[in-house]
């Protein structure tokens, strides 16, 4: 890649999160993933000013502890599922792995927002925060 292809990311805040083994970690939010903060940067506050309880919101993360040289997988590592190119997969481990995650805030403490399901990790950086545009599939 050229240097002027280069993209720069900050992340805008992390995750504080139960989940610390990634062995552990539900693989997807209906699997028992936990209620997790979204601890922001204070120079985020306006960014964040507008979020209210029961907003639907996608998540992005940047999953630090996944591997970037994988392309291809087994979907839940599965021995017996055929292999997948990594990009008709949410697997963690991907060129460049930037996790999505829809859920529901249920609570803002300052610069504080908990919010339902996240499955990812305690420390995660989170990238972004949009919100959702129709509803949230049952789970």
């Amino acid at each position: 890649m050229a240097p002027e292809d280069a993209l720069t990311l900050r992340p805008v805040g992390r995750v504080a999160s139960p989940l610390v083994d990634p062995g552990e970690a539900p693989r997807q939010p209906d699997e028992g993933a936990p209620a997790a903060w979204l601890v922001f940067d204070p120079a985020m506050a306006d960014a964040i000013r507008d979020l209210a309880v029961g907003d639907q919101v996608v998540v992005l993360t940047w999953l630090d502890r996944s591997r970037r040289d994988v392309l291809t997988t087994r979907p839940r590592n599965d021995p017996n599922a055929p292999e997948l190119g990594v990009f008709s997969t949410r697997g963690p481990d991907r060129p460049n792995p930037v996790g999505l995650h829809t859920v529901r805030i249920t609570a803002i403490e300052g610069a504080r927002v908990r919010v339902d399901g996240l499955e990812a990790l305690d420390g995660t950086p989170i990238l972004d925060v949009k919100p959702v545009l129709g509803p949230i599939p049952d789970r």
